[in-house]
């Protein structure tokens, strides 16, 4: 039986991801509480469990520094708005999902009245933003944590928390039959086949996207029948295909309305953007390029205000590396790629002025070419997959239930 009864929980998320998790979320929450009422801002996955959602979650889906900005004074009116109505209903609990640089400002008020506040996925802060460790101290009374080492850290810092676990290892089956995959697409089963994620942001289609079909042409000269498909967010198709005219892949280049996880099942290898899309590939078993580039300017200005942590940018690399991290030399520009000493890359990165095509290229036909070494990396993300496979929605739900229960 519950501690007590919870009747009302108040929910932001952003991006598809966050209402992913929401979603998760409320169908634990409403499992142990039928009848709580649940509201604020979120997508069509919470909806699906019965969320009011005062605003849509696109309000919230914008990232990038110079992408937020024209956006600003929406986002600080949405918020004080948000606060203000949560404040009026004052619910058993507030529960943030991601989006840090909203919610962070968020939670601190709603905390500073009384209102308990739960965060949903840990920032980042082991990787690229430790300042962001204090805002969350300030923010939440708890932390639920994807990944199982984040615990550990947040109690060093004095941050309760709990590892619940990431519900894409539940969703996702590890290494599922390619040829199936590859027929459920209109590909041909029997050909290799190079899956392409260039982003899911217009900015990245922009950037990266001719770089990615520079390389798949590039392999093309040494494997005449490989296969290129990409999975495309549907607002963006027209902006990959401007991004694929004058590649030279024709026929070879297949672009799928999304489906993102059933191009990956399909592929061999994978030249992917960094992000959460790496993940789901290791999740699936797929060996991968890991490539990122921004403009000089914003990487300029990224160099200022984040200070990277540990060598890699990649999850798969981040999550199968062992512990503890290699830590940074003294010396060393923590912006500089490639210049950590000893530190274990499960994939390759290209980070940058090092993600041209031809490395890019070069970096996929090593896989090709030593399927001994995608056995092994195999493998390895057979244990992640293992590591992150729980029971989210409950382990959440578990973990309120003890908050509110103090």
């Amino acid at each position: 039986m519950p501690a007590r009864d919870i009747t009302s929980v108040a929910l932001v998320a952003g991006e598809v991801s966050g209402d992913l998790l929401g979603g998760l979320l409320l169908q634990g929450l409403r499992e142990r509480w039928p009848q709580v009422r649940t509201f604020g801002m979120g997508g069509a996955q919470m909806c699906a469990q019965g969320f009011d959602a005062w605003w849509p979650i696109e309000k919230n889906s914008v990232r990038g520094l110079w992408e937020v900005l024209p956006r600003l004074p929406e986002l600080l009116r949405i918020r004080r708005n948000l606060t203000a109505r949560i404040l009026q209903i004052r619910p058993d609990v507030f529960i943030g999902v991601d989006v840090p640089d909203f919610n962070f400002g968020l939670e601190e008020r709603l905390r500073r009245a009384g209102i308990r506040t739960v965060h949903f996925v840990s920032p980042s802060f082991w990787a690229w933003r430790p300042k962001k460790l204090l805002r969350l101290k300030a923010a939440a009374d708890h932390v639920l944590c994807l990944y199982p080492f984040e615990p550990e850290l947040l109690a060093a810092a004095g941050v309760p928390a709990t590892y619940v676990g990431h519900p894409l290892a539940r969703a996702l089956t590890f290494d599922p039959d390619p040829v199936a995959a590859r027929r459920a697409l209109g590909l041909s089963p029997d050909a290799p086949t190079l899956a392409l994620l260039p982003g899911s942001r217009t900015a990245e289609i922009k950037y990266l996207a001719p770089r990615f079909f520079a390389a798949a042409a590039l392999l093309r000269k040494v494997y005449p029948t490989l296969q290129c498909v990409v999975p495309v967010v549907p607002h963006l198709m027209s902006a990959v295909q401007t991004a694929a005219q004058g590649s030279g892949l024709g026929g070879a280049l297949h672009l799928i309305e999304g489906q993102s996880h059933t191009v990956l099942a399909a592929c061999d290898v994978t030249l992917i953007t960094s992000g959460t899309a790496t993940l789901e590939a290791a999740l699936l078993g797929r060996p991968m390029v890991i490539a990122y580039a921004m403009p000089a300017s914003t990487h300029r200005l990224m160099r200022l205000l984040y200070t990277r942590q540990q060598p890699w940018i990649g999850l798969p690399n981040i999550l199968c590396a062992p512990r503890p991290w290699p830590r940074l030399p003294a010396g060393v520009d923590p912006h500089a790629w490639g210049d950590w000493p000893d530190a274990p890359f499960v994939v390759p990165e290209l980070i940058q002025e090092a993600a041209t095509p031809a490395a890019m290229a070069q970096a996929v036909q090593n896989w090709l070419a030593a399927p001994e070494k995608i056995a092994q990396v195999k493998q390895r993300f057979a244990l992640l997959h293992d590591e992150l496979d729980r029971d989210t929605a409950h382990l959440a739900a578990d973990a309120i239930e003890t908050l509110l229960a103090r």
